[in-house]
């Protein structure tokens, strides 16, 4: 039954103040026409995709040299060209503000909290920066970093970026491997990380896991560790070509920052695939397509604007942490959070956002999920009246989560489920400002973005369950996989199922209101808690242990949310018994990261694998959810399937 009523509709004063409300006027008169709607703004932004990213970029002041030609080659994907004579550099369109207001704001779960003006922020990137080329580090150059969601991350990318460097960051609770799986295929000059971090109020020392680490990236000149815990200084000396941050920025005074203009797909981050069938995939992404969609994501989408207190739990491992970043572009204060958003109680997010004035909170589904269960009910125990956006991503927000959102968080607030991805640094779908907001509904698809829902013959379905397309190129697209120069992997990624067509691989549907509904990953990745892993990562760790012959993982539909299973095919004569079970989460928790230990784990006699040898995580899949499997014929061992169907473990 369809939803009739809105949950939100924004008042007449709301949509006068909107920045894509102003956007809208200048791109009526660049038109010629009057756009009445949301629907035919975003008709013009496919249609003359050069002409908008075009206003995009002198509407949002982007800082640097547009040149002459817009687009080319832009009926190809991958291919097309936005901006190809533009010199830009990424840090200083973040970094054009300056004063005492404050650019930074960081809690941590320790009770420190601490404030950066954009003065100060931009002293401690003009040292970082300083650091860096005493270092060597020139264009092209990686560096890395393992930290937690604190100042210093961000001022070393910006400090990197300044340069022409490439940033890559992960959270510092990846394992060992896992860091190594990332960091070790890009050959990083420079690696960042704290002493340690706080999680739960437990604190967690990473000194001799980042001993380990270097023992085994020999590209790293210098190590660079940062103080958290007290004992970076400590822990410096036991390393070699290590030091502790203030030591090493002690020769340097601040001064003015400088900017290396590069072109507009000069590489800027490297991300990470989820490892799914493998070691995870370097996804490179470009400054300028990283910029612009940024920009024009936050102010247009968001509503944020100069001034405001952008809020988003992130860590500095998934790329919600990049698009967070980008806020300064927009002269918005970052409200940074590192920590647990549970300890002690439960509140400490929305005493952030009370005592900071947060104009826009951003979250997962999970977390909402969460509090929904818990009982708690920040609208009546918080002063959430800064609060214009509740944003939400990661996995699905259920129809429950958006009821509580509005019952149990703030009546008069824009709720902005979006989702995109890792592969494009950015969404596909996201919040419309201007617009209702519907129950269980992502609004709509983001400017510029040719998004559909296709059908298993690429035809468009409405209505009705598909693939997540977008038909034509945009500029956060990735400029390449590392270590990928025929450029095989990146076409396989995105473009096998449909030629010159990136297929996404979440399922979708769109609403009778235009807006999107995501059904979940239509290939194996994992994502519980709205965290993508990958199940290859998994594996790299269980099968390493002798008592486990073979193993298998899912992502069940379980509650709302999707949660981690893992089948394990038993070494003869070895029963999984309650040791067994522990000392298998404790293998996956220490090396992958606390987020790929499964809730279930479960003993199968056989795994079901193609004629090739390879397992059918799919196939397990839809007959745990009770989907009949389409292609057995491709099994050498059909059989199996059934050793998955209705298993008792799995309905609780």
């Amino acid at each position: 039954m369809v939803d009739n009523v809105p949950l939100w509709v924004p008042t007449p004063e709301r949509i006068a103040s909107e920045p894509v409300t102003a956007f809208m006027v200048e791109a009526s008169a660049k038109a010629g026409t009057t756009f009445s709607s949301y629907a035919d703004l975003h008709r013009w932004s496919i249609d003359s995709r050069a002409d908008f990213w075009n206003l995009v970029w002198d509407f949002c002041g982007v800082v640097g040299d547009k040149g002459e030609r817009l687009l080319t080659d832009g009926d190809r994907m991958p291919g097309a060209a936005f901006f190809p004579d533009a010199r830009l550099n990424f840090a200083e369109n973040l970094l054009r503000k300056r004063g005492a207001a404050d650019a930074i704001v960081f809690k941590g779960e320790d009770k420190v909290l601490r404030r950066l003006s954009w003065d100060d922020l931009h002293a401690l990137v003009s040292r970082l920066q300083q650091l860096f080329i005493s270092l060597g580090v020139k264009q092209g150059d990686r560096v890395a970093a393992m930290m937690p969601n604190m100042p210093e991350a961000a001022a070393g990318m910006l400090a990197a970026a300044s340069i022409g460097a490439v940033w890559s960051s992960c959270s510092p609770d990846f394992g060992e491997q896992g860091v190594l799986d990332r960091f070790g295929q890009i050959e990083p000059v420079v690696f960042l990380a704290p002493d340690g971090y706080w999680y739960n109020g437990k604190q967690n020392d990473v000194s001799a896991k980042v001993q380990a680490i270097l023992a085994k990236l020999p590209s790293v000149r210098q190590a660079i560790l940062v103080d958290y815990l007290g004992t970076a200084r400590q822990a410096a000396t036991a390393m070699p070509n290590a030091a502790a941050l203030d030591d090493a920025l002690a020769p340097f005074e601040a001064r003015d920052v400088t900017f290396e203009r590069l072109p507009f797909s000069h590489p800027l981050y490297i991300l990470y695939s989820s490892g799914t069938t493998g070691i995870p995939k370097c996804i490179v992404h470009g400054a300028g397509g990283t910029l612009l969609q940024h920009l024009k994501e936050h102010q247009f989408h968001g509503g944020v604007k100069d001034g405001d207190r952008l809020f988003y739990f992130t860590t500095c491992g998934w790329m919600m942490w990049n698009w967070l970043i980008s806020g300064l572009a927009t002269g918005a204060t970052l409200l940074l959070y590192d920590g647990s958003p549970f300890h002690p109680n439960g509140n400490i997010l929305f005493d952030y956002a009370d005592a900071e004035r947060m104009t826009y909170f951003g979250t997962s589904a999970k977390f909402i999920d969460t509090l929904r269960k818990s009982g708690l009910r920040p609208i009546d125990s918080h002063d959430l009246s800064t609060v214009r956006t509740v944003s939400s991503t990661g996995s699905p927000l259920s129809p429950e989560g958006f009821a509580f959102v509005y019952d149990g968080i703030k009546k008069d607030v824009h709720l902005a489920s979006i989702s995109g991805g890792t592969d494009i640094v950015s969404c596909f779908v996201l919040g419309v400002p201007v617009e209702p907001v519907w129950s269980g509904e992502i609004q709509a698809a983001g400017l510029g973005m040719a998004v559909d829902v296709w059908d298993d013959e690429a035809r468009p379905v409405r209505q009705e369950k598909g693939e997540l397309v977008c038909a034509r190129a945009f500029p956060s697209m990735p400029v390449a996989f590392w270590n990928d120069p025929d450029g095989k992997k990146y076409h396989a990624a995105y473009f096998e199922r449909f030629d010159n067509v990136w297929c996404h691989g979440d399922f979708a549907e769109w609403t009778v209101h235009g807006g999107m509904v995501i059904h979940g990953r239509s290939d194996a990745t994992l994502n519980p808690g709205g965290v993508r892993i990958g199940t290859a990562e998994i594996y790299n760790q269980v099968e390493q242990m002798p008592e486990i012959a073979e193993a298998l993982c899912i992502g069940q539909d379980f509650d709302g949310d999707v949660r981690v299973v893992l089948f394990v095919r038993l070494a003869e004569g070895v029963a999984l018994d309650d040791d067994l079970e522990k000392r298998i989460r404790t293998k996956i928790r220490t090396g992958c990261s606390p987020r790929h230990v499964p809730a279930k784990i479960v003993a199968v006699a056989d795994i079901p694998r193609t004629k090739s040898g390879k397992i059918t995580e799919l196939a397990v899949r839809d007959i745990v959810h009770g989907r009949e499997v389409k292609n057995k014929e491709a099994l050498a061992n059909p059989q199996a399937l059934e050793l998955f169907r209705n298993l008792e473990s799995l309905r609780s």
